[in-house]
């Protein structure tokens, strides 16, 4: 069968035609599919500025911009695996237990076919839901997660499940391997002295930003790679980890972030991961007019296809 392509901006202008990932076609049938790119258009998770439910539309809207080989690496994704954008979950946007629920049954039933999900956010309380599943298919995963938050509030305003609780959830839960999990470019100010400490004691590997200020973050990210072994892992990309100067679109900014180039340095270095899953959450479009934020999300929404497994290189 032939793999699906991106239209080419040669072909038709990339102002215009479908409004999926990279112009990619649409599919309801996940049978033939390696890759499933899904929206997942929720906000209520979040604490502060909302917006996100904007951010699938954007993030498929800018990625028409990119073309499908990618010339610094080499990889061609699209020659190597069937891609196809699978529209987005019909999450209760009055609810926000209910959504969680419907996100992960939604991904129980997209994990019963043999395809890596490629989730665009939403806040990132979508990720415990989408974690429930994974590990449900997979077991207990490792976890790549980078973000300037670690995500690990037992509670905000008496609500065990939002964007801030993911990740002290999906340790209680038994979804990842905490030796395993590794948290890249947290910084700013805490509620305690001890909110990224008390992670650091389960076992999660942290590296704060200001560690990583003016560092290539390839060794790092090889490093990762090497310590994960062949384990299933699943990556998630909050955009606050990057600097507002690259990424003001979002809903908690914090100042001295990781640069785009980072970005891209450590998404490259962790091919040959055994990935099997991953997201980019929190790009808030009404934060960030000119598109810029929702761009870098969907040049590094790109990256992470690169690095999927089966991915050849040119």
């Amino acid at each position: 069968m032939a793999k699906n392509q991106p239209i080419s901006g040669n072909a038709l202008a990339r102002f215009s035609g479908p409004g999926t990932f990279m112009r990619l076609p649409a599919a309801s049938d996940l049978s033939t599919l390696d890759v499933a790119v899904l929206g997942v258009p929720m906000d209520i998770g979040t604490s502060w500025r909302s917006g996100t439910r904007f951010g699938p539309k954007q993030v498929r809207n800018e990625s028409a911009m990119i073309r499908p080989y990618n010339i610094q690496t080499g990889a061609a994704p699209f020659d190597s695996l069937q891609v196809a954008d699978i529209g987005d979950l019909a999450i209760n946007t009055f609810s926000l237990s209910d959504s969680l629920r419907i996100v992960a049954e939604s991904y129980g039933a997209i994990l019963n076919h043999s395809v890596v999900p490629v989730a665009i956010g939403g806040d990132h309380s979508i990720t415990l839901p989408i974690l429930r599943a994974i590990a449900a298919r997979h077991g207990p995963v490792a976890l790549v997660h980078i973000d300037a938050h670690a995500d690990v509030n037992d509670e905000m305003f008496g609500e065990r499940e939002t964007h801030g609780t993911v990740f002290r959830r999906a340790h209680e839960e038994g979804l990842i391997t905490p030796s395993k999990t590794y948290q890249i470019g947290l910084r700013g100010t805490g509620y305690t002295a001890e909110d990224f400490t008390e992670a650091a004691g389960w076992g999660f590997q942290q590296f704060l930003a200001p560690e990583l200020w003016g560092r290539d973050l390839s060794r790092i990210g090889a490093e990762i790679r090497r310590d994960i072994g062949n384990l299933p892992t699943y990556i998630t990309y909050d955009i606050d980890s990057l600097d507002p100067a690259y990424a003001p679109g979002t809903g908690t900014p914090e100042i001295g972030g990781l640069t785009t180039a980072q970005a891209m340095q450590l998404i490259r270095a962790l091919r040959g991961l055994n990935v099997v899953g991953c997201d980019l959450v929190e790009v808030s479009p009404p934060y960030d007019t000119s598109g810029n934020t929702a761009l870098v999300g969907a040049n590094l929404l790109f990256e992470l296809l690169c690095i999927l497994p089966g991915v050849v290189y040119r």
